[in-house]
């Protein structure tokens, strides 16, 4: 079995602190330490012999961490097993483990640092989808309300979104797509939000932006027949008809039995006009991309 010796440093010592020493017999002990170094003698001095854990035994020990619910000291001990045993398959199993225990504990960011690395390092291997689906559930974890930064919404859809594509068939691909769908509305909400904030403001372009950037990224998510009726009153506001009309008229095609349809037909009728659409309209443009005939 392998073993690890401790390295010794040995430093010079004055002539005269050496000469001392060998003119007086009351200080020779003073040497022992350092003649024990050669002779053996002492049990204070011997130099530390330390056996390598096997890794199966490392392996053990960190699945008996994560069995107590210590996932910090699992992670630990995978981490160190993965550094101990670099290039077998123990470290590939071990760096499996340390995003997980990581991800349980929760450590997000080291978790995707991990998971992330397990990806470089083995690409094609039959648990790169579950690399991804950590990932992707440790933004997602994180997600928090409109009213907040949505960064780790976007992540998560990132993360998501390369599982399915790469691995379609895999037992995390269904539950990733309904995840997408779940951050796909987040993002569309803050849009919503800030495109609001900008029509009650009146600054119609700056919201009609936002109101373009749900049905563009997020035409599937549940605010896109809000998003519609308030392109609607945005291009009213602007007194922009044409593109008003069509906003109501693409509701009205998509959700006709939708709240947010009436309301659009009700303040066109208030400006003397109905829902029509105009096939040069991006918005048009958009759902014939997205919903072909």
């Amino acid at each position: 079995m392998t073993v690890l010796y401790r390295s010794i440093r040995f430093y010079a010592l004055p002539a005269a602190f050496l000469l001392a020493l060998a003119t007086s017999g009351a200080r020779a002990d003073l040497l022992d330490p350092i003649t024990n170094l050669f002779t053996g003698g002492g049990e204070k001095y011997k130099t530390e012999i330390k056996e390598d854990v096997p890794a199966e035994d490392m392996y053990n020990l960190g699945l008996a961490k994560l069995q107590k619910q210590d996932y910090e000291g699992a992670a630990k001990k995978f981490s160190g097993l993965e550094k101990q045993y670099p290039f077998s398959q123990w470290s590939r199993k071990a760096l499996i483990m340390t995003a997980y225990s990581q991800f349980k504990k929760p450590a997000y960011d080291d978790a995707v640092a991990s998971a992330t690395r397990y990806v470089g390092l083995y690409p094609k291997s039959p648990d790169t989808p579950y690399m991804y689906y950590i990932a992707g559930m440790a933004y997602y974890n994180q997600i928090t309300n409109v009213m907040q930064d949505q960064t780790n919404a976007q992540k998560a859809l990132q993360a998501f979104t390369a599982l399915v594509e790469k691995f379609p068939n895999t037992e995390y691909a269904a539950d990733a797509k309904a995840k997408m769908q779940v951050a796909r509305d987040q993002l569309a909400a803050k849009e919503m939000q800030i495109g609001r904030f900008y029509l009650i403001r009146r600054n119609y372009p700056a919201a009609i932006n936002r109101f373009h950037e749900v049905l563009g990224k997020y035409q599937t998510s549940r605010h896109a027949e809000e998003a519609l009726y308030r392109l609607t009153e945005a291009y009213l506001g602007m007194g922009v008809a044409p593109e008003a009309q069509t906003a109501a008229a693409i509701l009205g095609h998509n959700f006709p039995d939708s709240q947010w349809y009436s309301d659009a037909v009700s303040l066109l009728k208030g400006g003397g006009l109905a829902p029509q659409e105009n096939a040069d309209s991006w918005m048009s443009k958009i759902f014939k991309t997205l919903h072909p005939s």
